[in-house]
């Protein structure tokens, strides 16, 4: 039997640990339908914006979410590359993670 590659399933496990949280899963569908920033994003979910802007922290540094600015706003999106689905480009019914597909209820 093949060994596993530990890194991958680390990087897996962070992957999935990021997204364990109901305003973070929240989050993550509302950018499937394009980018925005923090503001926006906290008053569609009723979210309190420090709320919001810790959980895309959290979500940008596990590589889920990627910022750009547009002049004094931070801007999030979702990486191309998660919303992949076997050769197809744009938002599809799945996450790509990359170590396995995630289907988010709703989407």
């Amino acid at each position: 039997m093949p060994r596993r590659d530990p890194l991958s399933v680390e990087q897996c496990a962070q992957l999935l640990k990021a997204l364990g949280d109901p305003d973070r899963l929240r989050l993550i569908q509302a950018l499937r339908s394009g980018p925005r920033c923090v503001s926006d994003l906290a008053t569609e979910l009723h979210l309190e914006l420090a709320n919001a802007s810790h959980h895309l922290g959290v979500l940008r540094r596990a590589g889920l979410v990627m910022t750009s600015r547009n002049g004094k706003q931070v801007i999030y999106e979702l990486p191309e590359r998660v919303l992949q689905q076997e050769g197809q480009s744009g938002a599809s019914g799945h996450l790509n993670l990359g170590c396995c597909r995630l289907e988010i209820p709703g989407c």
